[in-house]
């Protein structure tokens, strides 16, 4: 049978909070998606409301109201939010446990897990996947330098701060990529890569400091052996700087990135969700200053344009690149196609 979902989102779809619904909307996804819970939009198309394209799933009001006026039969349910220290939102619980009752399998990619509420597990007859659930360490790997004996380039998707679009540049570049017959795999690393079907990969903060460097070579030496790309991409996660988690580094010193594609939020003064403790984002030209001296090359800056509007995000675009000397580019309204030509004229592809 095949695999049918509806997401959760109650009430958080216009947030950043809401990307991994988001992701699965634009797609690719491995499953199909039936609809969307979130009572604000009750109704409407999910793609319209998100970037103005319907796609044919629509919004419902809650659980209940979707298993009651679907003509398809759903057999996952999705929780579509990643929350600030991955804790579950109240509203969604209602829904997971109308979810769990009618057979359908949750699939959750918070650090809270839904294995872990017995009350929820006991109705789960469907099973519930916790994608965040730690690996043991007997099963993770160390990092071995294997991955220097790999001839296919990497280039890292890094980004000023979290939720500002990393994967979803990854993964239009990946289809640009591919449109002009250039092989190209992505390493995920968050969660909802694999909720899209992407197969190397592992969930970056699900996994013990220590092997964190071992997973993403293993990842991609896997992905090497197996398909030969000619070009690999990374997701990145969090933020070089991000003071609740830094990270970056790994895919630059461990990975041995070529390049990086940065991903930049001109609106986003703070880094999200601690305005409160002023903790200021960094300068974009010291972001890329230190990506250099960690051993790679910023070949392209992709703008993430919430709060702009859009001859604001055109004019900043046009100014950081005259100062800069790199592609500046806005992925979702202008495409990713002049990040793709600096990536080939690089690495001569």
């Amino acid at each position: 049978m095949e695999k049918r979902a509806l997401i959760l989102a109650n009430g958080l779809f216009d947030s950043v909070f809401a990307k991994t619904t988001h992701g699965l909307i634009r797609g690719p996804s491995r499953y199909e998606i039936l609809g969307v819970i979130d009572p604000e939009h009750a109704g409407q198309d999910a793609g319209a409301v998100l970037d103005g394209y319907e796609r044919g799933i629509r919004f419902y009001r809650s659980m209940t109201d979707a298993l009651q006026h679907l003509s398809a039969t759903p057999t996952h349910c999705v929780v579509g939010v990643a929350t600030v220290g991955g804790v579950l939102p109240s509203a969604l619980k209602e829904d997971l446990f109308v979810a769990a009752s009618a057979g359908l399998t949750l699939v959750n990619g918070l650090h809270q897990l839904l294995s872990d509420d017995a009350e929820l597990a006991k109705v789960a007859k469907g099973g519930i996947i916790d994608l965040r659930k730690p690996r043991p360490a007997s099963e993770l790997r160390f990092w071995t330098g294997e991955i220097l004996s790999v001839p296919t380039p990497r280039i890292a998707v890094l980004g000023m701060d979290c939720a500002i679009g990393k994967r979803t540049t990854a993964m239009l570049m990946q289809k640009s990529f591919l449109e002009q017959g250039i092989a190209t795999e992505v390493i995920y690393t968050g969660q909802t890569g694999w909720l899209q079907g992407m197969k190397y990969g592992f969930i970056f903060d699900a996994t013990l400091n220590d092997f964190v460097s071992g997973e993403l070579e293993r990842a991609i030496v896997q992905c090497y052996q197996e398909t030969k790309p000619d070009v690999i991409l990374l997701e990145g996660q969090s933020a070089l700087r991000n003071p609740a988690g830094p990270a970056g580094s790994e895919f630059i010193c461990s990975a041995q990135a070529s390049g990086v594609i940065f991903q930049h939020a001109p609106a986003r003064i703070h880094f999200e969700d601690f305005e409160h403790l002023d903790c200021m984002l960094p300068p974009l030209a010291e972001e890329i200053e230190l990506i250099r001296l960690l051993g790679s090359e910023v070949w392209g800056v992709s703008l993430f344009t919430r709060g702009l509007g859009p001859a604001q995000a055109a004019k900043i675009a046009t100014e950081l690149e005259a100062k800069h000397q790199i592609p500046v580019i806005r992925s979702l309204e202008d495409g990713v196609g002049r990040l793709v030509t600096t990536i080939r004229e690089r690495l001569n592809l």
